[in-house]
């Protein structure tokens, strides 16, 4: 499914017509609408979509300004296998990644002849299984980098694995015994890092933040920078604390190289 209103609406220069995932992005993109955008003199087109290849493409072709739903290690991938030129501009929040369970309460209780349900896409595979091998559930061989598929497991612990598309790993909890679930479909889960899961990942010097973007060039931008500035404003850090409790997490500032 891809957003709605590509080409239509919000044609005048000072409108910014912005791609964004459903959750938690464009939520706070629209609270920054509603509350503080007109006090800076501007306007926002919000479009929504449920993919992660859509939002690159427009903002790459200018159907769409900027796009607002990824992090570092998938912008790379991506500009290098689509030949785009999509930049970050700053850093917004972090969705940490957790492993959950139905069936065990505790770590421990997660071991040899388990099942567990990993995203089937490059950059968050690689992101699971390291978090599962910093909690000693597996061991990657020397120098298995972001990317980290299932061939580079050194010892699986006896652990199996189910690989499903990021969406679909939630719905799996029932069939497996631990999945690890991105931050934004646990929040579509009723699920919550902070609360929820066995483990998950910590905010802090994370690589996986993510960022409001834009095609090269457009950078100063004026209204990207009022846009750029309200993202990291004190009523957005308190209106992501306040909705998300955790499951999302501030993490402003510039974007790591």
């Amino acid at each position: 499914m891809i957003g709605y209103g590509i080409g239509t609406g919000g044609e005048d220069k000072q409108t910014l017509k912005v791609a964004a995932s459903p959750t938690p992005h464009a939520e706070i993109l629209e609270y920054v609408e509603k509350h503080l955008a007109a006090k800076e003199g501007l306007k926002l087109d919000i479009r929504k979509f449920n993919d992660y290849v859509v939002p690159n493409t427009a903002t790459e072709s200018g159907e769409v300004d900027a796009n607002f739903f990824q992090h570092k290690p998938y912008l790379d991938d991506f500009n290098k296998k689509q030949k785009t030129h999509i930049r970050p501009v700053v850093n917004v929040e972090l969705e940490p990644l957790g492993l959950y369970s139905k069936k065990e309460k505790s770590l421990k209780g997660i071991g040899s002849g388990d099942t567990v349900a990993v995203p089937n896409d490059s950059t968050n595979e690689g992101r699971s299984l390291h978090l599962l091998a910093d909690h000693g559930l597996i061991e990657l061989k020397p120098g298995a980098g972001p990317e980290a598929t299932l061939g580079d497991i050194a010892d699986k612990k006896g652990l199996e694995f189910k690989e499903l598309e990021a969406a679909a790993v939630p719905r799996a909890l029932d069939d497996v015994d631990a999945a690890v679930v991105n931050g934004n479909y646990a929040v579509d889960a009723d699920l919550n890092p902070a609360k929820d899961a066995l483990v998950a990942e910590k905010a802090k010097g994370n690589p996986y933040a993510n960022f409001l973007a834009v095609k090269d060039g457009h950078q100063d931008d004026p209204r990207i920078r009022k846009l750029a500035k309200l993202l990291n404003s004190p009523q957005v850090k308190r209106f992501i604390e306040d909705k998300y409790q955790g499951a999302i997490e501030p993490a402003f500032g510039p974007v790591g190289s």
